[in-house]
């Protein structure tokens, strides 16, 4: 997955280190209480998961069922039944896969997955110049980078599911050679936060690149190599329901494995 809300200094943004996508905020809400079958589980939440232990510590997930609507699924985990939890991806709808690798030894991991929703902008097209994230650019004070809400007055809001709340009025404007700062007219209410979508050049699925904050409607982003010629978009969210939760217990690392 490319891209992530990248660090211009400590003071400026902070990454999360998640999978290439800074910005997500762990959980702290209880585990699902455990179901009867798989049949039963995705009857009450549209999703089965189940995890296997590849490796000493090397964690494969497949998930099954139907996510209605969905723009599609995050993939969360902990090292506690009752988290906090933490974001690893946010996975294309028709993606049922993911492999967690490297994992502490001797230690339990618990695993579940749910769907997101809420709709996208239109999208914006954006081509930077070719070139490297330069010494000059970086001493620069970036005031405009860090997420902020530019308050707007009159703004009729809608549920994030409903098609009233689509972001508009998106725009992105060229900062440097390798920074945009996208603006946005909020419409939803009740929204988890935002995802800045992108899609590189040549086509291909949007993938999320920068997780916001609720009522969130200006970001900068410092943009990776294949970030500078690319369509954007915005997308308000909000969580549908949780998976079952998988649980695995690694073993001692192998030999030869730092």
């Amino acid at each position: 997955m490319s891209g992530s809300v990248r660090a211009l200094a400590a003071a400026v943004l902070v990454a999360a280190g998640l999978s290439g996508i800074s910005g997500c905020a762990a959980s702290t809400e209880a585990p699902d209480a455990p179901e009867a079958s798989n049949a039963s589980r995705e009857a009450r939440t549209g999703t089965v998961l189940s995890v296997t232990r590849v490796s000493p510590v090397d964690a494969e997930l497949s998930w099954h069922g139907k996510a209605r609507g969905a723009a599609g699924r995050i993939v969360e985990f902990a090292t506690e039944p009752g988290g906090p939890w933490t974001v690893l991806t946010y996975a294309p709808l028709g993606q049922t896969t993911y492999r967690h690798p490297d994992l502490i030894p001797k230690t339990h991991f618990y695993y579940r997955v749910r769907p997101y929703y809420g709709p996208a902008s239109r999208p914006v097209d954006v081509a930077l110049p070719r070139g490297a994230f330069t010494e000059a650019e970086q001493r620069q004070e970036h005031t405009w980078a860090p997420p902020r809400t530019i308050r707007r007055t009159g703004v009729r809001t809608s549920p994030v599911r409903r098609p009233s709340a689509t972001p508009t009025d998106l725009r992105a404007t060229v900062m440097h050679a390798n920074g945009i700062r996208f603006t946005w007219t909020d419409h939803a209410e009740g929204e988890r936060g935002y995802l800045l979508e992108d899609r590189p050049r040549g086509g291909g699925p949007f993938h999320p690149v920068a997780v916001l904050d609720p009522d969130i409607n200006s970001f900068g982003l410092i943009t990776l190599p294949d970030e500078k010629r690319a369509s954007y978009r915005v997308r308000p969210f909000t969580y549908g329901e949780r998976s079952n939760v998988a649980r695995m217990t690694t073993g001692e690392r192998p030999a030869g494995r730092g």
